[in-house]
C-alpha cells in the first residue's frame, strides 16, 4: 500500500459511514440502497492492501491445519475462524487464489465434522469458493468441485470436471485420487474406473509416442535425397536470366 493511500481512503471511509447514518434513518428500499452504498464504501477501502491480505491468509491457513489435529468441537471453532480470515482476505484481495482454495476446504472440512448431508449449505459454500477459485485460475478447483459432485451423484459434472482438472494439469498424483475418501462413493462406477485407467496409462502412452516420432523423424532424414550442390548457383543464373 502507498504511503499516500490512508489520504485517498480516507474520503471513501467518511462516505460510508454517511451512507450507514442515512440508511439508519431511512426506511425499505431507501435504506437498503444507503446500506449497500456504505458496503461498498467498506470494501473500496479494504481494497488493495497486500500485507494485511497476506497475513490474514497465512492466519486462516494455519487455523485450517491446527483443526485437522484437534477434536471435534475445537475443530469447528477454528474452521470457522480460517474461513473469518479467508473472507477478509478475499475482501481486501478478490483475487487471492490460496483464499479462495481453502476456504472451500475449510467448509468442506466443516460440513464432513458435522456429518451433514452433500446437500446442506456448507457443501454449497465450499462449491461456490472452488467456483470463485476457478474464476480467478482456471481449473485450480476443478477436482475439488468435483468431489462434491461425486458426493451429491452428479456424476457427469464430475467427469468433466475431472477431465478439466486434467487438461489444466491441476489434478492429484493417482495414488491421491484413489485415497480421497469424497470419492468413495464412485470408486466403483465404471465412468471413474475408466477415467482412473486412462490417467494410468497415459504415461506409457506418451512414450511410446514420441519413440514413434522419433523413428519417423530419423526415417524421413535418412530417405531424405541429397540436394544440388550447386543450387544457389543455379537459381541465381535463372534470376539473372
Amino acid at each position: 500500500m502507498s504511503l499516500l493511500a490512508p489520504f485517498t481512503k480516507k474520503p471513501k471511509l467518511t462516505a460510508a459511514h454517511q451512507h450507514t447514518s442515512q440508511a439508519r434513518n431511512s426506511t425499505g428500499g431507501e435504506a437498503d440502497s444507503f446500506y449497500n452504498a456504505a458496503y461498498s464504501g467498506y470494501a473500496a477501502v479494504l481494497l488493495d492492501d497486500p500485507i494485511r491480505a497476506e497475513a490474514l491468509y497465512s492466519w486462516g491457513f494455519a487455523l485450517l491445519h491446527q483443526a485437522k489435529v484437534k477434536e471435534a468441537g475445537q475443530a469447528m471453532q477454528l474452521l470457522e475462524e480460517a474461513i473469518s480470515k479467508f473472507t477478509f482476505c478475499l475482501l481486501i484481495n478478490p483475487n487471492y487464489l490460496g483464499a479462495a482454495m481453502d476456504m472451500g476446504v475449510a467448509y468442506m472440512d466443516l460440513a464432513r465434522l458435522q456429518a451433514v448431508a452433500p446437500g446442506d449449505g456448507l457443501y454449497s459454500l465450499a462449491k461456490s469458493s472452488f467456483d470463485n477459485a476457478n474464476r480467478i485460475q482456471k481449473g485450480s478447483a476443478s477436482y475439488n468441485a468435483a468431489c462434491i459432485d461425486a458426493l451429491r451423484g452428479d456424476y457427469d459434472s464430475a467427469l468433466q470436471a475431472l477431465q478439466y482438472a486434467k487438461e489444466r494439469g491441476s489434478l492429484p498424483d493417482v495414488a491421491d485420487i484413489l485415497g480421497d475418501v469424497d470419492l468413495d462413493c464412485v470408486k466403483q462406477q465404471a465412468w471413474f474406473v475408466d477415467f482412473v485407467a486412462s490417467l494410468e496409462k497415459t504415461p506409457a502412452a506418451e512414450a511410446a509416442q514420441a519413440d514413434i516420432s522419433t523413428e519417423s523423424s530419423e526415417t524421413a532424414i535418412t530417405n531424405e535425397p541429397d540436394a544440388p550442390v550447386n543450387a544457389g548457383q543455379d537459381s541465381s543464373e535463372d534470376a539473372h536470366g
